[in-house]
């Protein structure tokens, strides 16, 4: 009996600085060989993507990939609880499979306040030829990374947080590593062939917006986010919050000439806005300098995001519907709230979830877990399933992991007690986003919930003063981060992590920790653990 492997794509990213001006300011900016944004991955569902990462920078550098859910892998996931960083001068080389997945995610570095230097791309997944897609092949297909970003280097805006204060507001808003002028004067990022449809992939990979998108002229019809296929709804403009990711299809049926894609900052005071280029092959004459205007408030956005519905008769990365699973006659199991909240330690500045902080120790928990010395590294459960009854602007520093139960079916519930917008991203899963309200979450909000047709997806966002409810099956055992999309909030403490432990310590549940994974901490130098065999 022959088995054939699933198809492989290499990759050789070498990691370095470049000075560019993505806001019209030389600063240092992390390029993937030469580039930014980086090279995009672009491949199908089940292929094995093999990354060799070559870190030419003076720190050490890791990468995450935002939406991979790395099935009983999470020693790919790229978090500093999980995976040590790639010392300077170093190489490491991320092995992981997109198993029955299928959507638009990208990849951004993890460590220090790198993030804020560039350092990501886009990451497609697509569907098996065998697999129908609820639409026509497009003519083609564009990545749009749009997100805000700062004059101040990424040095310069970590010294900021480790003394104690706040980033601030952001300068401007970039497209694919660039900030339109809207003069008529840029190059077009874009080209569409009149009376063809595009589809275009849009992520939010910015620090600290949410962003609004819309094309002048042009109407959007959403088919996909985060790995789900959508009813097929038609919009003016969408909101994307951080880290989230949209598939619209365009249709070119608009007179031969250029277009702006338009991108501004939501829910800020002042709006920030960047627009790149459409060019009608063929087409004659400049954009409008008249901008379609953005929406005002957060319940435009409410709306909209009640709007969004699951395809049931769709497929995605399998055969069968996405439907054909029921989510909503599953039992909870487990209910875990979690209040997100702003105050101080050591008189600096933290971000706490149910009053505590989370720092990453030098030892990833992971690893510490997998070697039996996690009692030196970490404690469980140092945060409760409720929030502290008495909220104290007194944080308290330590590392969060949540010991929950393989296969559990949960319920987590964000309460956002504050006036910003929140955004919470899962790794490991896909969870199912079932109600967004004002206010504060009780039982009784249950049968509010949408048990039918909510869309399964990775990254949430609560709004000011309002909750929001999740459910996902915890059926991928590993370590899995559970963090703010925001990159002050995370790097000052705003995330935590699950640890999901198979009782049966076998392969069919988690893959041994692989051959090259970098040791560091108390576990370097101890005898490895016995692998797991059937």
């Amino acid at each position: 009996m022959v088995h054939s492997e699933d198809p492989y794509l290499f990759f050789t990213w070498n990691i370095t600085y470049g000075n560019l001006s993505p806001i019209g300011v030389p600063q240092p900016v992390i390029l993937i060989n030469g580039q930014f944004p980086g090279p995009e991955i672009n491949c199908t569902s089940n292929n094995n993507i093999v990354v060799n990462v070559f870190n030419h920078l003076d720190e050490p550098f890791l990468f995450t990939w935002n939406g991979i859910q790395q099935r009983k892998n999470s020693w790919q996931e790229g978090t500093l609880g999980t995976t040590c960083p790639i010392p300077p001068g170093a190489n490491f080389t991320y092995h992981f499979q997109v198993k029955d997945q299928i959507g638009s995610y990208f990849y951004y570095p993890t460590t220090s306040m790198h993030r804020a230097a560039g350092g990501y791309g886009m990451l497609k997944v697509h569907s098996r030829e065998l697999i129908p897609v609820p639409f026509d092949r497009p003519e083609a297909e564009y990545a749009v990374l749009v997100g805000d970003w700062y004059r101040k280097d990424h040095a310069t805006l970590k010294r900021l947080l480790d003394s104690g204060r706040t980033l601030g507001r952001p300068d401007d808003v970039i497209i694919n590593g660039k900030h339109g002028k809207g003069d008529g004067t840029d190059e077009p990022m874009f080209t569409m062939i009149p009376g063809k449809t595009y589809r275009y992939r849009v992520c939010n990979v910015g620090m600290k917006n949410s962003i609004n998108f819309r094309i002048q002229g042009h109407t959007l019809k959403l088919v996909e986010i985060e790995g789900s296929h959508t009813v097929q709804n038609v919009y003016d403009s969408i909101d994307v919050h951080l880290g989230q990711c949209y598939s619209v299809l365009v249709n070119a049926n608009q007179e031969p000439k250029d277009y702006y894609f338009v991108a501004s900052t939501r829910f800020t005071k002042t709006v920030l806005t960047s627009t790149a280029t459409i060019r009608y092959e063929g087409g004659k004459g400049p954009a409008s300098s008249e901008l379609p205007e953005a929406p005002i408030g957060w319940a435009w956005s409410l709306n909209q995001y009640r709007s969004f519905r699951w395809n049931l008769t769709a497929s995605a990365a399998r055969p069968n519907p996405q439907g054909s699973y029921h989510y909503g006659q599953i039992n909870i199991t487990r209910t875990i709230k979690l209040v997100n909240s702003v105050g101080t330690a050591n008189g600096k500045l933290r971000y706490a979830v149910n009053g505590v902080s989370h720092t990453d120790p030098e030892t990833p928990m992971k690893l510490a877990e997998y070697f039996g010395v996690a009692d030196k590294v970490f404690k469980y459960d140092i945060i409760g399933d409720e929030p502290p009854a008495k909220t104290s602007d007194k944080i308290t520093v330590a590392p969060i992991v949540i010991n929950a139960t393989f296969r559990n079916f949960v319920e987590i519930i964000f309460e956002n007690h504050e006036k910003s917008v929140q955004s919470w991203h899962l790794a490991g899963y896909s969870f199912f986003a079932v109600a967004i309200e004002p206010g504060r979450w009780t039982p009784d909000k249950r049968k509010n919930y949408n048990l039918l047709d909510a869309i399964s997806r990775n990254t949430i966002q609560v709004y000011p003063k309002s909750w929001a409810a999740i459910m996902t099956t915890l059926d991928n055992a590993g370590m899995w981060s559970l963090r703010a999309m925001s990159l002050e909030r995370r790097y000052l403490g705003q995330q935590l992590y699950i640890s999901v432990l198979s009782p049966e310590r076998s392969l069919r549940d988690e893959y041994n920790i692989p051959d090259n994974d970098p040791l560091c901490g108390i576990v370097k130098g101890l005898p490895m653990p016995q692998p797991y065999l059937a």
